[in-house]
């Protein structure tokens, strides 16, 4: 059989961090092996799941370039593909299990388990279902009904049972069965669980691999015993390792951001946050740092997973990040630079960008993309190529200007910018040599004042395209409001 994977979120909230790992390694697995990467939702959990957390989830998945060949919105030929539109099929094999004695109706109260627990507890064993309801009669049943009480349905865990689970990443992994207890695979509201759910989805989708985070390493006994009961092939299981912050904890929402939306929103790079994803817990056999996602394609295997727990290190996103904006045409930053641009004032937003603006943002981001870690930063650098407004406080900045050869070097540009009929870069870049040539005087003389006077600062981005962003009437208006600081004769 070909392979088919799965990634099933619960629409609880957005795509996370290690959601998105899940996906990323479901995806390249699939696609490596010429096999099938389905998408389904999880929304049992009626109290929490929301249309507005799956269409987030969807739009996350998208954005990163991680396509599904079968499942919500695409289609195919084992859907339904949301769990709360397949009831029906639950209990045909819920009914199934019940009439071969491999599952049964438990009435016990929260308090009644709950004293349970306590009991255990207290004899030093783990907190399990002893299996109170395990052998009611019909009447025993109709009494407790007739009570009010509403059954759930557990599974009956076999006794004495060694549950292996060979696992790709982890390897070899034994769970006793009596340490696990007849667990609820049915709620009283007829709402299927998770660990009986998901099986039944997998099996009827074919899954052969279920590659998923450790925390649900847990779970798998759990989901084989229902499996075998079933008589079916039980998959293949992957379980990769925990995504940790930088203290070493397991990354929780006190660590920050840990939703894929807030990374776009601070403007990382889609391809950006699939490379270094990708190399979370997962590491490439040679020394390559940057991949495509065609060539993550190529080199992915589950033999490469590490079981050791991955640390999220921002400042390695940061790396990443960097390296993407370098490498991607400014044309093709402008749409993700955009939004960012507008909330400081630039650029109406309900206007179409003309062609003008759009040039005016390229040379705006090839100015500043090498001084930024994501698109969110450039907000910083606005302040150079816009407005009229400009104050020298560094006193080593008030000395420089306060030579005697500024007043000449910033009346030549006034002079030059203004009768330049195209002030672009290399038109910029061109005057400044021109006023070094003809006032004799070196680079460093020329472009520190010029500057200094237009941004008020020694440092910052490249001058060639803050003169012509600019432009030659908010250049006059910024040496005017320099004047102030030069030598007075």
């Amino acid at each position: 059989m070909s392979v088919r994977v799965r990634f099933a979120p619960s629409p609880t909230g957005p795509l996370h961090i290690g959601g998105a790992r899940s996906a990323l390694f479901n995806y390249l697995f699939a696609a490596g092996k010429d096999g099938t990467f389905i998408l389904r939702i999880e929304d049992t959990d009626l109290e929490r799941s929301s249309h507005e957390s799956e269409i987030g989830i969807i739009d996350a998945l998208r954005r990163l370039g991680i396509n599904w060949d079968e499942g919500i919105e695409v289609g195919g030929d084992n859907g339904p593909y949301r769990q709360t539109q397949r009831l029906d099929i639950y209990k045909q094999y819920t009914e199934k299990l019940l009439a071969a004695g491999q599952a049964y109706y438990c009435y016990c109260t929260e308090e009644e388990l709950e004293q349970e627990r306590q009991e255990l507890m207290a004899r030093g064993e783990t907190p399990r279902y002893m299996g109170k309801c395990r052998d009611l009669t019909a009447e025993q049943r109709r009494e407790l009904e007739a009570q009010g009480r509403k059954p759930v349905v557990r599974f009956k865990v076999p006794a004495g049972r060694e549950i292996v689970i060979n696992d790709l990443v982890r390897g070899k992994v034994v769970f006793e069965s009596d340490g696990i207890g007849d667990y609820i695979i049915v709620k009283s509201d007829g709402i299927p669980t998770y660990n009986y759910a998901v099986v039944i989805d997998d099996l009827l989708m074919n899954i052969t691999h279920v590659i998923r985070g450790e925390e649900h390493l847990s779970n798998t006994p759990r989901q084989v015993l229902i499996y075998e009961a079933l008589g079916m092939k039980v998959p293949d299981f992957a379980h990769i390792s925990l995504i940790l912050n930088s203290e070493g904890r397991k990354m929780s929402k006190r660590d920050g951001d840990t939703a894929i939306v807030d990374y776009f929103n601070k403007g990382y790079l889609p391809q950006a946050l699939v490379n270094f994803i990708a190399l979370l817990g997962w590491s490439p056999s040679g020394e390559q740092e940057f991949f495509s996602m065609e060539e993550l394609v190529k080199e992915f295997s589950l033999e490469r997973v590490s079981k050791s727990p991955a640390v999220f290190d921002l400042n390695k996103l940061n790396y990443i990040n960097s390296y993407y904006l370098m490498q991607t045409p400014p044309e093709d930053l402008i749409d993700l630079a955009l939004p960012f641009l507008r909330a400081e004032g630039l650029f109406n937003e309900a206007d179409i960008l003309s062609e003008e603006q759009r040039q005016w943002i390229v040379i705006f981001l090839k100015a500043v993309r090498e001084k930024i870690n994501n698109l969110s930063e450039i907000r910083d650098y606005i302040k150079f190529f816009t407005g009229e407004e400009v104050d020298v406080t560094d006193e080593e900045a008030r000395l420089i200007i306060q030579a005697p050869t500024v007043p000449a070097v910033l009346e030549l540009l006034r002079e030059k910018v203004h009768a330049t009929p195209e002030l672009d870069p290399p038109a910029a870049k061109s005057i400044l040599k021109q006023i070094g040539k003809e006032l004799k005087l070196k680079g460093r003389d020329v472009f520190m004042p010029v500057r200094i006077a237009l941004t008020g600062q020694m440092h910052g981005p490249d001058l060639d395209a803050i003169l012509a962003l600019l432009g030659p009437n908010s250049i006059e208006q910024r040496l005017n409001k320099t004047a102030k600081y030069l030598k007075q004769d």
